[in-house]
Parts: structure tokens; sequence; C-alpha cells
């Protein structure tokens, strides 16, 4: 997890396994929005409470994929961690990975796109200039549009 700067440790719980004895894929997605979430409140973009930002700005997800590498049984506790690969115009891109904490086994990668939208009329408008220098800062590199 050295390459995502953000990462959320969690278990695995017995809900989470389907009918064949491995976690269901549905859950994968939710393991990317740990870091997701808590990525998005360290550089503001949202708030701690999950409130919109004061204009009314916040994320939504445009697109979303997984790439299963190997299937999760129980008892597990894995790691989950995201980084950001692209700031376009009006979107951030952003990379997960969903490792075996004590093994260091790769279960899952995937990435979601996120676009900055005003919600008060549903427009997307351009990744405030705070968030992007918080996300360069994070990610220690800058990024070109």
């Amino acid at each position: 997890m050295n390459d995502f700067p953000v990462s959320v440790r969690f278990p695995i719980h017995w809900v989470d396994l389907d009918a064949y004895g491995h976690v269901n894929n549905a859950r994968y997605l939710t393991w990317f929005e740990a870091p997701r979430i808590a990525y998005m409140i360290r550089v503001g973009l949202v708030r701690p409470d999950m409130r919109r930002l004061d204009d009314g700005l916040g994320p939504i997800i445009a697109t979303a994929n997984v790439d299963y590498l190997r299937p999760v049984t129980f008892p597990a506790e894995l790691e989950a961690g995201v980084r950001v690969t692209r700031i376009g115009t009006t979107s951030i891109t952003m990379e997960y990975a969903v490792d075996d904490v004590n093994t260091g086994v790769r279960y899952a990668r995937g990435g979601t796109v996120l676009v900055v939208l005003r919600y008060t009329d549903h427009a997307k408008v351009p990744v405030p200039p705070d968030v992007r220098a918080a996300i360069e800062a994070l990610e220690g590199r800058a990024f070109t549009s």
C-alpha cells in the first residue's frame, strides 16, 4: 500500500460472504468507497460530516470498475488504498487496490472517475484550485489537465 497515500483497514465479516463462500462482488465497490471518502475529506472536496461544500459543490461518480484478481474468503483482514492518477478540468480519476494485511496478496484493483458537480443545478464545474493543490501535495506531484 506504499503507493497509495490514503488507505483503510477492515476485517471481513461473515455477512460479506455469498452462497459460494467468498466475498460477494458488490462489496468491493463499498471497500473502494471507504478510502475514497477519507481521501476526499483530506483534500477538502467533502466535509467530514459529508455535507456539500458551501457553494453546493460535491463529487459524484461517473464511472466505476473492478478487476477481481482472486476471491476473498473468511477470515481475512484487508486494506483498501486509493490514489489519484489524473485530474481533468471537471473530473478526478482514482485508482484502488485491496490487499490482504497479513500476506500482501492483492485481491482486487479498480478505478473511478469522479465529477465535481454543483448540486443546485446538476452542472459539472471545474475542480476547485484548492482541491487540486491539496491533491498534488498529497500525491507529491503536479497534474496537467
